[in-house]
């Protein structure tokens, strides 16, 4: 289903991160922020990382959303994981109209800014969905 999507950031928000929920990550984006932190993957993974026998996402440090997000804003903003990167272009928000328009009573940048290219915002989609298959293996 194609509608018409408009989005765009607002300057300091970070409301998506701090929403309830996990973020979860594949290998490539723990390779990507250890390096930019300057640790080991492995490092990396005894420290940030929650692992189930399906998936892997970010622990969730007790009263924070994320041991990333400090004074409103991303530490690892550059190299953020592919859930962070394509949000809100996620799959089930941009097919379909109901649950992107519930989406924006949670993000402040839907609705503003000029209208999305409907093939960007598909492209980000397929990119969760490759990147974390595990998430949408059934759908």
């Amino acid at each position: 289903m194609e509608h018409e999507l408009r989005f765009e950031c607002q300057a300091g928000c970070t409301d998506c991160c701090t929403r309830p929920g996990f973020v979860y990550v594949n290998q490539a984006d723990i390779d990507r922020a250890a390096a930019f932190v300057g640790i080991s993957p492995d490092e990396f993974e005894r420290r940030y990382i929650y692992r189930t026998r399906r998936k892997i996402r970010l622990r969730r440090p007790r009263r924070l959303y994320c041991y990333f997000l400090a004074d409103g804003r991303c530490g690892i903003h550059a190299v953020k994981p592919v859930q962070c990167r394509t949000y809100p272009f996620w799959p089930e928000l941009i097919e379909s109209k109901r649950e992107w328009r519930r989406q924006a009573r949670v993000c402040p940048g839907i609705g503003k800014g000029p209208l999305v290219n409907i093939q960007m915002a598909k492209q980000s989609a397929q990119e969760i969905r490759e990147g974390l298959p595990e998430l949408y293996a059934d759908k």
